[in-house]
């Protein structure tokens, strides 16, 4: 593929991430709004959830290609903390006020996802235990969401979305999902086509480009909802989408396709992750995630990313 056709296909697919970006935010407040639920509740379960990298990181477990596998995890969980959540405060500050018990999930996800890696190779019994502290920490989260105030009276501009019956919302949720997807292929397709075109190292690859490259669509994702007034559900998103990837996936990966574990995982990428688990939940923990913040998480994982680069 040439520069220009990747050039296209990533515009392209920029495009209609933004257009089904809008759609699901109204898909997940009419939810949230049918079901009695905070919409930050509907966007960590049901926009969290990413079979894309789901299937990425089964595929590449299944071919024996811990880094890619590993990264869907650790290097996805590090692109949405601080590029996603970074650039996007940049441009659309966050001002959120969550559960403090939520706030501690995200760090208290980073140092679990540190038990799989501590071994040679990912032992299966790990990912059940991964996999049980995913449903335990769904629980907390619904349950320490119920009757929270999240966003300040009047910062919510949209409120006809939350008028659709549930039937509507979800099946509109559903379709955004599917659309982002598709557009979230295209935007993966021309980055990682712009990035590789330079060739990089297995590792760097693996934990830096190839999840950067799934998750681009991230941004977008944590822009819009912010700029509508639904501050809850870019932090919602990013939360949950967290807490899936080091959870629930890594625990699919530990059960299903157990990989060896390259060094830099332990050593360099698993610490990244906590120290960026730990300043993002800091940041999401005093209720404001503006420009001065998105500068400090994007500079952590510009860090990351040349840091591994440096290493390769």
């Amino acid at each position: 593929m040439t520069v220009l056709a990747t050039l296209i296909v990533f515009g392209v697919g920029v495009g209609i991430v933004v257009v089904a970006t809008e759609q699901l935010l109204a898909g997940l407040v009419g939810v949230a709004a049918a079901l009695r639920v905070a919409p930050f509740v509907a966007a960590v379960v049901l926009s969290g959830l990413e079979a894309e990298n789901v299937a990425d990181g089964l595929a590449a477990g299944g071919r024996g290609d811990s880094d890619v596998a590993l990264g869907t995890a650790f290097g996805g969980a590090i692109f949405v903390l601080c590029i996603a959540l970074g650039v996007g405060a940049l441009i659309a500050p966050l001002r959120v006020h969550l559960p403090r018990g939520v706030v501690l999930l995200v760090p208290a996800a980073a140092l679990l996802a540190g038990l799989p890696i501590a071994f040679d190779v990912t032992p299966r019994w790990t990912g059940v235990v991964l996999l049980g502290a995913f449903g335990l920490a769904m629980g907390v989260l619904i349950r320490a969401a119920r009757g929270h105030t999240f966003v300040d009276e009047g910062t919510v501009q949209d409120v006809e979305a939350g008028k659709r019956s549930l039937g509507r919302s979800m099946l509109l949720t559903l379709v955004g999902i599917g659309v982002v997807a598709v557009g979230g292929e295209l935007v993966a397709a021309g980055a990682e086509g712009l990035i590789t075109s330079v060739g990089l190292s297995g590792s760097f690859v693996g934990m830096v480009v190839t999840p950067a490259a799934i998750e681009a669509e991230e941004i977008i994702r944590q822009v819009v909802p912010a700029r509508r007034g639904y501050a809850d559900v870019s932090a919602g998103n990013a939360v949950g989408t967290v807490l899936y990837f080091l959870l629930f996936n890594l625990g699919l990966i530990a059960l299903l396709t157990p990989v060896g574990v390259p060094s830099h995982a332990r050593l360099f990428d698993w610490p990244m992750l906590v120290l960026s688990a730990c300043v993002a939940a800091f940041f999401l923990g005093r209720g404001t995630v503006g420009r001065r913040e998105g500068a400090v998480l994007a500079a952590v994982g510009v860090v990351y990313a040349v840091v591994h680069l440096a290493m390769s």
